[in-house]
């Protein structure tokens, strides 16, 4: 769990643990690792120092995405209240709202759109959003979140599959029939 509960985003960006910095880059920043492992002391102490919060790695993640990733809530809402951008990508346009609906920690979910993230941002690998994320993974409480806030679930991905499409196809079934529905799940 070093770098990541979901290790397929950074591989679909073509990122991986042991790519090369950019020169005169640390990796990864300390407050990447400390966000990583929701160490809100260590975030505390780092943001004090520097004031800097949307520091990244060689991958263009952020302590907002690792913090998303691993489902630190607190943390999350830490680097927010310090002027986190919720839209920032890494190199394959994933967002924390992505990282963390995949993961299903649905507490940051709904964190990240409280604080204006974008629900309908398309990554730039797979063409996926966070609902498509949600859906294949049959994460139904993170899908009747995004809903409730206006996902669309008619977005194709670069495949031209819809959420819908991905749910039916991963065996989703209580998922596949609210999308099917399009309403939040209740």
């Amino acid at each position: 769990m070093k770098y990541a509960l979901f290790i397929i985003p950074l591989l679909l960006a073509g990122c991986e643990e042991t790519a090369e910095p950019p020169s005169g880059v640390s990796t990864p920043p300390p407050l990447i690792i400390a966000a990583e492992q929701g160490n809100l002391g260590e975030i505390e102490r780092l943001l004090q120092a520097s004031g800097k919060v949307d520091v990244r790695d060689a991958c263009q993640w952020t302590p907002l995405m690792k913090a998303a990733l691993n489902g630190h809530t607190s943390s999350v809402q830490r680097l927010l209240n310090e002027g986190a951008l919720t839209d920032l990508g890494d190199k394959g346009g994933y967002t924390a709202l992505m990282l963390a609906a995949s993961n299903d920690h649905v507490d940051v979910v709904r964190l990240l759109l409280e604080y204006g993230a974008n629900i309908n941002r398309i990554e730039t690998t797979n063409g996926w959003t966070a609902l498509i994320w949600a859906a294949k993974r049959g994460h139904i409480e993170s899908v009747q979140l995004l809903l409730k806030h206006g996902a669309d679930s008619a977005i194709r991905d670069n495949n031209g599959l819809t959420a819908l499409d991905w749910a039916n196809k991963t065996g989703q079934a209580a998922v596949a029939d609210h999308l099917r529905r399009k309403r939040p799940i209740e």
